[in-house]
């Protein structure tokens, strides 16, 4: 159940992480260093949460589910 809250919380990070970069883009028309630094953030939670999928299916914590 640990591992699913974790899942769902990385990937609301993401989402805010999407919304601030597009904030400082509309904000300061992109010449500002903070709308790369969001989707920069964005990049590592996305990486992070393909390897915390990963590492948690290959130990067993979660199961894919088949298409029928």
């Amino acid at each position: 159940m640990l591992i699913k809250f974790l899942i769902v919380l990385v990937l609301v990070a993401i989402v805010l992480s999407l919304f601030s970069g597009l904030f400082h883009l509309v904000k300061e028309e992109g010449k500002s260093r903070r709308m790369v630094n969001a989707l920069t953030v964005r990049i590592a939670l996305s990486v992070a949460l393909f390897i915390l999928l990963f590492i948690a299916w290959y130990a067993g914590l979660i199961t894919p589910h088949h298409v029928r």
